[in-house]
């Protein structure tokens, strides 16, 4: 597992951002940083995207900034030209991870049955994105999967929350988990930055307290 994954390992718990206007993005990498949280995943649902990482990665380069919801070569490779450190997509698309690996930028593509799992393992990974988490089994599934491939590691994302992701993150074949609740569009497009930090904090200190 290379250095950025490592690092995503430590951080816990990755605010999933999704930003309509880049203007946004340095309030928002500062509020995560000082919550405690130095990580940011940038969904490419919206046409902000690309700016928004450059910004975050330019003005505050102790954030892991990545690029979520790629789905083709072209937003990896704007997504990586802007600064992102890893990629992460919903699905996996053999194209998108082979283009990743050739780039050297770490990617967890999205995987939810076993046959995805053993096509992600084809393609040399050690760490894959287990998504929808909570509608496709949660941990449970997650557990009854890592019994069969033991050297993987999974960062689940889609309906985890403050309430759940406790029993995630005590698990050991969890690298780290996904979560939007402490970075909701509404407070950002509120312009409400004091109350992420409060909630990035909050969800940091619940990482200290599973995993000390």
């Amino acid at each position: 597992m290379n250095d950025v994954l490592k690092k995503i390992g430590e951080i816990g718990i990755i605010p999933v951002v999704v930003l309509n206007d880049a203007k946004d993005a340095a309030p928002l990498a500062k509020a995560l940083i000082e919550g405690g949280l130095p990580c940011a995943e940038v969904t490419f649902r919206t046409a902000a995207a690309e700016e928004s990482i450059r910004i975050m990665s330019t003005e505050y380069p102790e954030l892991f900034v990545g690029a979520g919801t790629v789905l083709t070569i072209d937003q990896a490779n704007r997504a990586i030209d802007a600064g992102a450190k890893f990629i992460v997509a919903p699905g996996l698309n053999p194209e998108v991870v082979q283009y990743c690996i050739n780039r050297g930028v770490p990617v967890c593509p999205g995987t939810c049955t076993p046959s995805d799992v053993e096509r992600a393992l084809s393609l040399g990974l050690d760490v894959v994105k287990f998504f929808p988490a909570e509608p496709a089994g949660g941990l449970p599934f997650i557990k009854a999967m890592a019994a069969a491939y033991v050297n993987l590691k999974f960062m689940p994302t889609g309906g985890i929350n403050a309430k759940n992701v406790r029993e995630y993150l005590a698990y050991d074949k969890i690298l780290a988990c996904g979560g939007s609740w402490m970075v909701k569009g509404s407070l950002v497009e509120a312009g409400k930055f004091d109350e992420i930090t409060k909630l990035v904090k909050e969800a940091a200190d619940i990482v200290k307290e599973v995993r000390g």
